[in-house]
């Protein structure tokens, strides 16, 4: 194992983010991801989840925010449902120095908070 990052986001202060900085929405997120939330009722606990990926991605590599690109990293889901990542870019040339062959993703949220765990391998 390479390492465990998990990050939490309070959903309430990621809406109020998205609302008073709309271009947000296209700098954090990639149109796939946008679109795979369109039909929910309620969009931002997913897009609050997946910040929280890019987060814990960060982290399970040991850096900070500004490593790369937010567009680097991305959540898929696969038929069944589950959350995957997908690593391009800078992103993916620091996980390859750092020797990492997988990724696994865990995300879950509640109303008030978004959380996601990510161990690199």
């Amino acid at each position: 194992m390479i390492g465990v990052g998990v990050d939490v986001v309070d959903i309430e202060r990621f809406r109020r983010s998205l609302e008073r900085t709309p271009s947000m929405r296209l700098r954090l997120f990639t149109a796939g991801e946008l679109e795979s939330l369109a039909n929910r009722a309620d969009p931002v606990p997913g897009l609050a989840a997946r910040f929280a990926a890019r987060e814990a991605m960060m982290k399970s590599l040991g850096l900070g925010l500004g490593a790369f690109g937010f567009h680097d990293v991305w959540v898929a889901r696969a038929l069944s449902g589950a959350p995957s990542l997908v690593v391009e870019g800078r992103a993916l040339a620091i996980a390859e120095a750092a020797g990492v062959v997988r990724w696994h993703l865990s995300l879950s949220h509640s109303e008030s908070v978004a959380i996601a765990q990510v161990v690199a391998e």
